[in-house]
């Protein structure tokens, strides 16, 4: 009987799955809750992007850099949230801004989301 053994060039480590695995969910996660603040009414919109906005400025007090990288983005998503129902003249542009950060956010997500199925797949 003979065996053929996969060849190590194509094996994704278990750390670099594990972030983009993250990565991919945190994306997703992330796309729709941007989409979500852009779609809410005026007073759920200024509450809910306050919360936001603090929120991203405890992760930016964080040591980590990817936790400052997501709290920079979550920090701006609130204000923009907050500005697109405060301040008539922001409105369109914060919105549109809402709206483009989560498509791209959802993109990311599908992306890391495929590399992490081909890197699990990998492993086989």
């Amino acid at each position: 009987m003979r065996y053929i053994i996969n060849s190590m060039e194509n094996y994704t480590p278990t750390k670099v799955l594990a972030k983009q695995g993250v990565a991919a969910v945190c994306g997703i996660a992330g796309g729709a809750a941007l989409l979500t603040l852009g779609a809410l009414p005026s007073i759920v919109g200024i509450a809910v992007g306050g919360v936001a906005a603090a929120a991203g400025i405890g992760a930016l007090l964080s040591k980590d850099p990817d936790d400052k990288k997501a709290g920079a983005v979550l920090a701006v998503g609130g204000a923009l949230a907050i500005a697109s129902k405060t301040i008539p003249l922001l409105e369109g542009a914060a919105g549109a801004l809402l709206g483009l950060g989560g498509v791209g956010f959802l993109a990311m997500g599908v992306w890391k989301g495929v590399k992490f199925l081909k890197g699990l797949k990998s492993r086989r």
